[in-house]
């Protein structure tokens, strides 16, 4: 009894001194948090329950990756299962019995065959880790204490098993195959040295446990905790859409983030969810390319920042044991700079904002709004950018285009592409009752190459019978290119003046060729009071297709791939209607390369690359083009002006110009209604 009595005091004090450390630890990092700024996210209950149940325990994320996928999914229900075994064996030491489970027996037999598949499991994650190598997973003392904790964590279970079965005299049992075996092999014992060898195992179970408990939140593993609250807490806005800046407020210092505190208490959050699995750096275009940017490394270098500093801001220690895990610095988080000493200008500078990295983050981080935020404090605040870059939007600001084009040669594409007015195509102010306002964009209108696009998309608007307009001379920028760049405030202020042209000529629906425009439109300027419906033109060609308005005849004997453009793929889920267009032209080969849809690789131009020279690595569209290269097509389609200029610049410079085209989705559907593009 006395003996019982004081393993039930160890058990309370060891446990409850764990469950401290763990909370004090996890508290800490709380308070961390709580130094950025606060955000109201808006409660839509149903939809973030759904994402959770979906995200969680769907894990489709995780999915992406099928062998790593089912090897998390066995792990993560595997241990949900254990939880009532590791209460049932804490019972067993303290009290002598277990859980009153009805059929204990399957219960018994499915807590080991569950220890079977962990152990397979983790077998495999140390196979992918250390002997594949994966370029995308760490190595180190970190990782591999983690495989440690859960081999001999399961370990036990069975171990103390094998030493029960022989204490108790238990028959061998189909019921507890490998705890049977251990029973087996421990035969010769004692019913003393038996009884040892079960509580010596019972307490090896324990201590790893809260060893892992207490680790957990110092780790990557601390997203077991932070990741489902990420992922309950994400926004519901549209994908993509960035938060605006009130650049109104007389008493902000400064714009964007410049300190780790100015960051959302949400994006810190993010911070402490990433599980480095490495996903977002294994395809992000910079990074596969050479260049310095790692989606991953821009998470945990933040993490990191923000946990020094804010140990430093509280005076309260994020680690325990201190020795194990913090390192000797030689500088002040308190004096370090956000941009330049934790981040490099050239890691931001590279990201085309193509959100693949979001796409495949099974956490639920959102990678490019941060990057966004720091270009907007260099902008903004420091006035710094690339000297291209700021050539672009110099040019945006005086001529509303990235070349600098005088403005009053918007509208000459008209007289270029239809010298003898066949087209009838006609400016607001000349046709006031139009239908759609077809708003082309600065490529549409200036690029020599993307106008054919425009001719072509005009041949078929007149010909499904569609009233529509332009806005001639009055069109502005989107401001998509300035707002990426981080131009907050050029970007609100062609937002502004191009919605009072939109409301000044009642303007109820608008088209668009350009993706970036689509989706700036659609998704960004109705914060600032757009109320227009906004399509691309692939939306409506395939509608007018289906209806009957547009009938493909002639056949276009081609073996087309069609590259997914970001900005209407991953930000809008147009992923059919391109297609479909194919589909429905008669003589088509449509085939698929293995980054296709919601893994479309960026062709390079987001984010504002497309006004910036490219000085690391290997050229992005280049190796966009051999990805799409490799299915050996005759044609490669797209359906956004700059995709199609980076793909056939990129065919150029493979010279395989003359074997392979690049056309736009109404070009190709424009060759099939007339027989001409």
């Amino acid at each position: 009894m006395t003996g019982s009595l004081i393993q039930f005091l160890l058990f309370l004090a060891v446990t409850g001194f764990a469950v401290y450390l763990f909370v004090r630890v996890v508290y800490h990092r709380y308070l961390y948090i709580r130094l950025g700024k606060s955000v109201n996210l808006k409660t839509e209950a149903k939809a973030r329950l759904k994402e959770f149940a979906i995200q969680v325990f769907g894990q489709t994320k995780l999915l992406k990756d099928k062998k790593s996928g089912i090897m998390h999914i066995v792990i993560f229900y595997g241990f949900i299962i254990l939880q009532l075994g590791a209460l049932d064996l804490i019972l067993k030491g303290l009290i002598g019995r277990g859980l009153p489970i009805p059929g204990y027996d399957y219960f018994t037999l499915m807590q080991e065959v569950t220890v079977a598949l962990i152990l397979l499991a983790m077998g495999y994650a140390t196979y992918r880790r250390y002997v594949e190598k994966l370029k995308r997973l760490k190595r180190g003392w970190k990782p591999s204490i983690v495989i440690f904790f859960i081999f001999f964590l399961m370990l036990s279970v069975v171990v103390s098993g094998g030493f029960e079965r022989v204490k108790e005299g238990m028959e061998t049992s189909a019921f507890a195959p490998i705890s049977s075996l251990f029973a087996a092999a421990f035969g010769g014992l004692s019913h003393t040295a038996a009884t040892v060898g079960f509580y010596i195992s019972w307490w090896m179970h324990l201590l790893i446990l809260l060893s892992f408990l207490i680790y957990v939140p110092q780790s990557k593993h601390f997203h077991i905790i932070t990741a489902p609250i990420n992922i309950l807490l994400r926004r519901t806005e549209p994908t993509g859409k960035l938060a605006s800046l009130n650049l109104e407020d007389e008493e902000a210092e400064s714009f964007g983030v410049g300190k780790i505190e100015e960051f959302t208490q949400k994006q810190m959050l993010d911070f402490y969810s990433c599980v480095e699995c490495g996903r977002c750096t294994n395809v992000c275009p910079a990074n596969t390319t050479g260049k310095m940017l790692s989606p991953m490394h821009l998470i945990t270098k933040l993490r990191d920042h923000l946990t020094e500093k804010g140990a430093a801001i509280t005076s309260k220690s994020p680690w325990v044991p201190a020795f194990a895990f913090a390192s000797p610095s030689t500088h002040n988080p308190l004096e370090v700079e956000l941009i330049g000493g934790v981040i490099t200008e050239e890691e931001l500078w590279a990201c085309t904002t193509c959100r693949n990295c979001e796409d495949q983050c099974p956490v639920g981080n959102e990678h490019v709004d941060k990057i966004i935020d720091l270009r907007r404090h260099l902008v903004l605040t420091q006035g710094i950018m690339p000297h291209d870059g700021q050539r672009a939007l110099q040019n945006i600001e005086r001529q509303g285009n990235p070349w600098g084009i005088s403005r009053n040669d918007r509208v000459k594409w008209v007289k270029e592409v239809d010298p003898d007015d066949e087209l009838g195509v006609r400016t607001v102010k000349e046709n006031p009752e139009f239908e759609y306002l077809f708003f082309l964009g600065s490529m549409g209108a200036y690029d020599n190459r993307s106008r054919k696009i425009t001719h072509s998309f005009v041949k078929l608007m007149k010909e499904a019978g569609i009233s529509f307009a332009i806005l001639g001379n009055e069109e502005k920028n989107s401001g998509d290119t300035p707002r990426r760049m981080g131009n907050e405030f050029l970007f609100q202020q062609l937002c502004a003046d191009n919605i009072a042209t939109f409301q000044k000529y009642k303007v109820q629906k608008i088209v668009t060729t350009c993706p970036h425009t689509y989706h700036t439109f659609k998704n960004e300027y109705p914060e600032f009071g757009l109320t227009a419906d906004v399509f691309h033109h692939t939306e409506l060609l395939d509608l007018w297709v289906k209806e009957g308005h547009l009938k493909p005849q002639y056949e276009v004997r081609e073996r087309i791939t069609y590259h997914d453009s970001c900005y209407l793929g991953r930000y809008n889920e147009v992923y059919e209607e391109p297609r479909n267009v194919l589909r429905a032209i008669p003589g088509v080969e449509l085939v698929e390369q293995d980054r296709s849809r919601e893994n479309s690789m960026c062709c390079g131009a987001g984010g504002g690359m497309m006004w910036m020279e490219e000085t690391a690595g290997t050229r992005v569209n280049v190796a966009r083009t051999e990805q799409l290269l490799s299915v050996k097509p005759t044609v490669i389609s797209s359906a956004c002006p700059y995709c199609l200029t980076m793909v056939e610049d990129g065919a150029k410079l493979k010279e395989v110009e003359e074997q392979v085209k690049a056309r736009d989705i109404a070009e190709i559907l424009a060759l099939s209604v007339f027989g001409t593009p």
